[in-house]
């Protein structure tokens, strides 16, 4: 079997016209007439786009329309997982080769829509004026049949004419339609939106290394000798004296914020890197993200007073001594019912 498709791939080779390059890819195309896809250069040959993301922008470019195209839904239909799958369909996102968008359906659920554009580039380029709708042939200017039977030379008159019929008017010709009847044009498509921003948009200015309230001379001692000892524990977080001094007030507003010398040097180079290129940034960036808020003080950590509700003590009636429940003392309820009805008789 492989004999033979190797002896038909040499065949087709000495059939092709001009000299053939000594080194290098010998193309040997044969034109498609049914289930093909055109792949354009700037997507097979993409600088910025690994093999498996190209590859998996040709199979969702060959997909008809409506098929589902997730990660699950990929991860079921080729062999590759689903790792592998999301890393490729984020490298398409971020060169505008893919949109993910979450749509919600009129029934309430919400869906994904994903859309695919062969040539992203082609959306950021400005659009061409729209040319102004054609008439259609009925609303075109026409010449009238008077005009189009007019001779340029006058016969010669005969000596008897028939007799000639009334003129009769000629239809009025069909005006010209107004603007606003004409078909409206089409709406241009809205410019392509990246999602994710490109990789020469300019970044967000780090945040500034944290400082302490006061730099003092024991925190200053302490931080200086934290830093410098770090090549004991990791020889790659060697930092020269000048980046020292320059991370000594990182340091410090650990400290000051009560954090222990070995928690600070173990969070430093813990799950660092191999090898730490820039130890120095590193150090500086790890100290900037992970401060840790300031302890709370001891009115923080006191528990809120329990809301307990007001109780209506208990009162002796004055008039049949029954105990009932008022806030002042004074006659049950019974009793005031007869007093009222007593001075109601009266």
């Amino acid at each position: 079997m492989d004999t033979s498709q190797n002896t038909a791939l040499l065949r087709a080779l000495t059939e092709l016209p001009g000299p053939l390059p000594a080194r290098g890819v010998i193309h040997v195309v044969i034109r498609h007439t049914d289930r093909f896809t055109v792949v354009g250069n700037d997507l097979a040959q993409h600088p910025g786009l690994s093999t498996t993301a190209v590859g998996f922008a040709v199979r969702i470019q060959s997909l008809p329309q409506g098929t589902e195209v997730g990660i699950k839904a990929l991860a079921a239909r080729f062999p590759e997982g689903e790792k592998l799958i999301a890393a490729a369909l984020r490298e398409l996102e971020t060169h505008g080769y893919l949109q993910r968008a979450r749509t919600r359906l009129p029934n309430g659920r919400i869906v994904t829509r994903t859309v695919f554009c062969n040539q992203p580039a082609a959306l950021l380029r400005p659009r061409a004026a729209a040319t102004p709708p054609q008439l259609p042939p009925a609303a075109r200017p026409i010449t009238t049949h008077a005009q189009a039977s007019e001779p340029t030379v006058k016969p010669e008159a005969s000596p008897e004419p028939d007799p000639q019929p009334e003129p009769t008017p000629d239809p009025p010709a069909p005006l010209a339609a107004p603007p606003q009847a004409a078909a409206p044009p089409q709406a241009a498509a809205p410019p392509f939106v990246r999602l994710v921003p490109p990789p020469t948009a300019p970044k967000p200015p780090r945040p500034p290394l944290p400082r302490p309230r006061e730099l003092t001379p024991e925190l200053e001692r302490i931080s200086t000798a934290l830093l410098s000892d770090l090549r004991h524990h990791a020889p790659q977080f060697t930092l020269s004296e000048e980046h020292v001094r320059e991370l000594v007030p990182g340091v410090a507003a650990w400290l000051e914020r009560d954090a222990h010398p070995d928690t600070i040097r173990h969070t430093l180079t813990i799950n660092a890197p191999e090898p730490v290129n820039y130890p120095y940034q590193f150090v500086k960036h790890r100290l900037t993200v992970l401060l840790p808020p300031p302890l709370p003080g001891a009115h923080d950590l006191t528990p809120p007073p329990a809301r307990r509700n007001p109780v209506t003590p208990f009162q002796t009636c004055d008039g049949c001594e029954r105990a009932f429940r008022a806030p002042t003392p004074g006659h049950c309820r019974d009793c005031r019912a007869e007093d009222e009805q007593r001075a109601t008789a009266a």
